[in-house]
């Protein structure tokens, strides 16, 4: 058997263990669910999923690609049954979607050219993707089909995406470099104003920082939360290397001065790159 009916069959299998689930004999956890209730588990299926790739534990990736295309048969079979689609919808859409995006690929019999690198096929699919925004609504707008709930740095890195498919975007990264060094004075002028800080402004501030960083990103080919998961997963190995050998030393933390803290953070890092 192919691997391709292979997958067939088993996805077969998974949409009617749904239903059993979901049934009048199934289970009452299930029974009980709904699309808003199952939202936490969608979103920790993600991260786990994302999770498993920083790790490249492929053993990890295998599992947690199960689980979270589980949660895309629950959240169908509950709309199944509200009478608004089912999930062979759903695959109906993503694969038209992806045929009507790659005319490259899939119309070279209608004069199609075919395209040579990842930069042109970017430049197709939003050119595309723009298009199809026109003909859907009226009132719809270029962001408006950024989901508003996607984590902000996510969210502003998706909105410089579709500011740049129109031209709308900086030449080069150091232009936008000089924005984010724009975005520090403003901030520090609000910090060292004098007196007390002016919340709302600094809030605004560090927004337009971020923002600015998100789109360095972008023109970077960098993925904003992947990097910042990993520098955080970073500080925390790192962190986790001072408090060990903080006690190791039989010091506290809390009894050591800054300039002593900041030695065993050196230390910190010197292990992790020898390491």
């Amino acid at each position: 058997m192919s691997d391709i009916a292979r997958a067939a069959r088993e996805f077969t299998r998974l949409v009617e263990i749904m239903a059993t689930l979901r049934g009048p004999d199934g289970c009452p956890w299930d029974r009980e669910q709904t699309i808003d209730s199952l939202k936490p588990f969608v979103l920790e299926e993600t991260y786990e999923v994302l999770d498993a790739i920083d790790r490249h534990d492929h053993a990890a990736l295998c599992e947690e690609l199960g689980d979270f295309v589980f949660e895309a048969v629950f959240l169908a079979q509950l709309e199944a049954e509200a009478g608004e689609f089912a999930i062979a919808d759903s695959l109906q859409s993503i694969a038209d979607k992806l045929v009507r995006r790659h005319p490259h690929v899939f119309k070279r019999d209608e004069g199609e050219a075919a395209l040579g690198s990842a930069g042109q096929v970017r430049t197709r699919w939003e050119e595309i993707k723009a298009q199809e925004r026109g003909k859907i609504e009226k009132g719809k707008t270029l962001l408006s089909g950024i989901a508003p709930a996607l984590p902000a740095l996510l969210r502003a890195y998706h909105i410089g995406v579709r500011a740049a498919s129109v031209g709308f975007d900086w030449t080069l990264p150091g232009d936008i470099v000089d924005k984010i060094q724009e975005e520090v004075d403003e901030l520090r002028e609000v910090v060292e104003a004098g007196g007390a800080v002016d919340r709302t402004r600094a809030e605004e501030e560090m927004g337009d920082l971020l923002f600015s960083i998100a789109n360095l990103s972008r023109k970077l080919g960098i993925e904003p939360e992947t990097a910042l998961r990993k520098a955080n997963d970073k500080f925390t190995r790192r962190f986790g290397t001072l408090e060990k050998n903080v006690a190791q030393s039989g010091r506290t933390m809390t009894a050591m001065t800054l300039d002593q803290l900041e030695v065993e953070w050196q230390r910190a890092k010197a292990s992790d790159h020898a390491d």
